[in-house]
C-alpha cells in the first residue's frame, strides 16, 4: 500500500515537472508575437518620478571631471559589500591617468536595523560622501526606479562626465581593464556595451523575481538588452535616455526598460569582441583569467576582498 502511494506521488510530482517546463519553455499564445516598444510610449512626460532626493552626494564633478561614473545599486542594510567595494575595486580614484568616481544607489529602508552595530546609511555618507538615495521604498521590484535615479542623478549633477556605469553590489569589477576598454572604444555618443541578450522570452511561470505579467508586458520578446549586472555607456546617451525616460511606462525589469529606451533611440547595444569580459554567473577565481574580464556577476563580499587581494599580490604572474 505504501509502494503503491509513493508511486503515484512520483507520477504526480513527474506529470507536474513536464507540465511546468512545458509551459515555461514554450510562450503563450496570449502574448504578441511582434514586439512593438511604442506601446510604451506616451508624447507628454506623464511618467516623470516625483521621487525626491534624501541623500544625493555632489561631489564637484565639474571640478574633478571624471572620464568614468560608477553607480553601484545596494540595498540599506548591504554595508559588508558597499565596504568590500571600497576596499578593493574602487580604492583607487585613478586608472592610467583618469579619474573614476564611484557611488552608491539606495532607497528608502522599511525595515528596523537589528544590528546595533552597523553603521546607518547616513553615518556612512558622512564618513564616506558615496551614497546617493530617493525616498521610494528599496525592494526588488523598484529597480527600475533606482535606475531612473541613476540616470537623474548624472544628469542634473555630473553631466560632464565621459562614460555611466551602471553595476549591482554582487559584482567583481576589475577597474583597470575597464578603463582600459573605454579608452579603445570609437568616440560615438551611441555608446553601450555590456553582457548582451538578445532574443529573450517574457518569462511567464511560476518562478516570481522573473515573471511578468502580460498586462506589464504584453509581447513573447524583449527587445535587445544588457544584463543589469553591468552595462556602460557614454554620458551623452545617458543624458538623451534619461529625457526619453519620462515618456516610457516603466516595467518591473530595469534593464529590459533600458532597452526599450535604447530601441526607441534606435541605438543598437554594442556587442564586445571578447566574449570573455563580462560575466553574467560567477567563474572560479584564475589569476589570468580575472586579469583579462571587466565584470563578473554573483560575488560575495568576503570573495571580493579575496579575488581583489589575490590578483594583486600575483601581479607578476605571466599570463599567455
Amino acid at each position: 500500500m505504501y509502494i503503491n502511494r509513493l508511486k503515484w506521488i512520483f507520477l504526480f510530482l513527474l506529470v507536474f515537472s513536464v507540465v511546468t517546463m512545458w509551459y515555461v519553455s514554450f510562450p503563450s499564445n496570449t502574448a504578441l508575437e511582434r514586439t512593438n516598444v511604442m506601446y510604451f510610449y506616451e508624447y507628454e512626460p506623464v511618467y516623470k518620478q516625483r521621487h525626491l532626493f534624501t541623500l544625493r552626494e555632489r561631489p564637484t564633478c565639474h571640478d574633478i571631471n571624471p572620464f568614468l561614473v560608477i553607480l553601484v545599486t545596494s540595498r540599506p542594510r548591504d554595508v559588508q559589500s558597499r565596504q568590500a567595494i571600497r576596499i578593493t575595486w574602487a580604492a583607487q580614484d585613478f586608472w592610467w591617468g583618469h579619474r573614476i568616481l564611484t557611488l552608491f544607489l539606495l532607497g528608502r529602508d522599511t525595515q528596523r536595523e537589528d544590528d546595533a552595530t552597523a553603521l546607518s546609511v547616513e553615518d556612512e555618507s558622512i564618513l564616506y560622501g558615496d551614497i546617493i538615495r530617493q525616498d521610494f521604498v528599496d525592494t526588488y521590484d523598484n529597480l527600475t526606479l533606482k535606475t531612473i535615479m541613476a540616470f537623474q542623478w548624472v544628469t542634473e549633477f555630473c553631466s560632464n562626465a565621459r562614460f555611466l556605469m551602471k553595476t549591482d553590489a554582487d559584482v567583481f569589477i576589475n577597474t583597470a581593464n575597464l578603463v582600459k576598454f573605454l579608452l579603445k572604444l570609437n568616440s560615438s555618443e551611441d555608446v553601450f556595451t555590456g553582457y548582451p541578450l538578445i532574443g529573450n522570452f517574457a518569462y511567464r511561470g511560476f518562478y516570481r523575481k522573473t515573471y511578468i505579467s502580460y498586462t506589464e508586458y504584453p509581447y513573447k520578446l524583449y527587445p535587445p538588452y544588457c544584463s543589469g549586472m553591468g552595462y556602460v555607456l557614454d554620458v551623452k546617451l545617458a543624458l538623451r535616455i534619461y529625457k526619453l525616460m519620462s515618456h516610457i511606462k516603466p516595467i518591473k525589469f530595469e534593464d529590459v526598460y533600458v532597452g526599450i529606451c535604447l530601441n526607441i533611440l534606435k541605438v543598437n547595444i554594442s556587442i564586445p569582441e571578447d566574449k570573455e569580459q563580462f560575466f553574467l554567473y560567477k567563474i572560479s577565481f584564475d589569476v589570468c583569467r580575472y586579469r583579462r574580464l571587466i565584470a563578473v556577476h554573483g560575488v560575495r563580499a568576503s570573495e571580493i576582498i579575496r579575488f581583489w587581494q589575490d590578483l594583486s599580490s600575483n601581479a607578476s604572474v605571466t599570463c599567455l
